[in-house]
């Protein structure tokens, strides 16, 4: 007969005998029978150790969240010390990568890295693989193809690396308090809910419980404390751009007025704008047509940007829901406004939820790289043919919101931004609604009723074929780009369905 730690015989075979109080719980030790709590929590002495306690090993998958863009030293950091303890062969599915991690290259040509999975990359890191330096296609998908990847179970995160400017003892943690505040976690969130093991990176250690929670403390294995994570100031950097341009304010213009005239503007709205020059510009437009016809907006959602919280605090939408913050006027919001919402990449933009935000969209504004005859949108690669851009929410939200509009010069240079064909498609032509650019404004021929309402405001609605032809004859046809056959990148759209493949540029 079996008897347990506490002499009591258990007559069953099969199951595991009881040990004593804390054979499982070694942290919670007690010396001559009182309590001696562990006052660490989960907090590890460095970030090497955590790995090793991870388990982390040859072939797995990792990820990282990109809430602090270019001010980001978690990437850097972590990649540096796995290389050093000799880990090879590994998946890396960061939201998306940035031109200061260019750090990567190194680790892909030394074997630590061999597939990627990512929303967007810039720099030389897009550069290296436009010019065929990994084996295995990279894996581009939007910010919700990756909530659902990561949901379904398509990609398995083992570790994720996560930063966060405040945790206390047990993990929970947030972005919206401490030195270094990135606002919301929305792409963390996801990861951590989901990842086989979380290591949380931090700068300061708080009070239990750390309130808000944005990461909660069951979804945290254990915590690093570093001296630094990022740097706050540099948040705003890379896409996010306030603008003096008259081309750009002239373009801004056009769109709040194609929004007036819509047929959806009328109080409650919601609306989400991108964070090129013209998209953040739009605000301004609209805050005035707001006040002359007395609507007030419902919810405006994405990535906020300071117009947006300004618009928030001076009651013309009541609502804003976060997935990331993306300059300090919205750090700083997300903190003190009960109404600035973080949301989690999923409630954003996922499939997998069935109910995600960007369905109830009115209006988005967007911006692209280039647009095509039917409407197709490239974000992702330059007219040289190389990686230079990010997927983001652009496919999610076009497809989600009653009305799409894009925004763009018609010419940048001396490139046509209006074309027969994209060199990459991102988002499809059937989602998008509307194009404005300088020189004239286009209506998906499918949304006859909308092309009618701004014909009738005045607006100078016009055809693609014409802006294509007024673009081409302004630069003449530019010329095709040298590829080579090999697929250096798989584009999903949003639903991991393959929309298109970005190929090695010829040397």
């Amino acid at each position: 007969m079996n008897k347990n730690s506490i002499g009591r015989e258990i007559p069953v075979s099969g199951v595991e005998l009881f040990g004593g109080p804390f054979q499982k719980t070694p942290y919670l030790p007690r010396e001559s029978g009182i309590p001696s709590h562990n006052r660490n929590g989960k907090i590890v002495d460095s970030l090497e150790q955590a790995i090793i306690n991870s388990g982390l090993k040859d072939g797995m998958t990792i990820s990282f969240h990109h809430h602090f863009r270019g001010g980001d030293k978690v990437l850097n950091k972590v990649m540096a010390i796995i290389a050093d303890m000799g880990i090879k062969d590994l998946t890396i599915a960061p939201s998306s990568l940035l031109d200061h991690h260019s750090p990567v290259i190194e680790h892909i040509k030394n074997g630590v890295i061999s597939k990627i999975y990512t929303s967007g990359m810039r720099g030389e890191i897009g550069q290296f693989i436009s010019e065929g330096g990994m084996e295995e296609p990279v894996i581009i998908h939007s910010h919700g193809g990756r909530a659902r990847m990561i949901e379904s179970g398509e990609l398995t995160i083992d570790v994720a690396f996560l930063g966060a400017s405040t945790s206390d003892i047990f993990g929970n943690a947030n972005g919206q308090s401490g030195k270094t505040r990135c606002g919301s976690l929305g792409y963390a969130k996801v990861d951590s809910a989901h990842a086989t093991h979380t290591i949380l990176l931090t700068e300061q250690i708080t009070g239990f419980p750390n309130i808000p929670n944005s990461i909660p403390q069951d979804h945290v294995n254990s915590i690093v404390v570093l001296d630094e994570i990022g740097d706050s100031s540099k948040i705003s950097q890379g896409a996010v751009r306030m603008t003096k341009n008259p081309q750009e304010l002239l373009i801004a213009r056009q769109t709040a007025q194609v929004i007036e005239h819509s047929g959806f503007f009328k109080d409650g709205f919601s609306f989400q704008t991108g964070s090129g020059g013209s998209s953040l510009a739009v605000a301004r437009f609209l805050k005035d047509i707001m006040d002359r016809h007395n609507v007030k907006g419902g919810v405006a959602l994405g990535g906020i940007t300071t117009p947006l919280v300004q618009l928030h605090e001076e009651g013309y939408f009541p609502k804003l829901m976060d997935t990331q913050s993306f300059d300090g006027g919205a750090v700083e919001s997300i903190a003190r406004n009960p109404d600035h919402l973080e949301i989690s990449a999923s409630q954003y933009a996922s499939l997998h939820t069935g109910s995600c935000s960007v369905n109830m969209l009115d209006f988005v504004v967007l911006s692209a790289l280039e647009v095509d005859t039917d409407f197709n949108v490239n974000v992702m690669t330059g007219s040289d043919g190389v990686l230079r851009g990010a997927s983001g929410g652009h496919c999610d939200t076009a497809a989600g919101a009653n009305v799409t509009i894009l925004v763009m010069p018609l010419v940048r240079g001396r490139i046509p931004c209006v074309v027969d064909a994209v060199n990459t498609v991102v988002t499809p032509g059937s989602t998008v609604d509307v194009l404005v650019t300088d020189q004239g404004i286009a209506v998906n021929p499918a949304r006859k009723e909308l092309q009618e309402r701004l014909l009738a405001a005045g607006l100078p609605v016009v055809s693609i074929e014409y802006l294509h032809e007024r673009a081409i004859s302004i630069t003449g046809k530019p010329q095709p780009i040298d590829y080579n056959d090999r697929v250096v990148a798989l584009v999903q759209y949003r639903d991991g369905t393959i929309i298109d493949v970005v190929r090695q540029v010829a040397s």
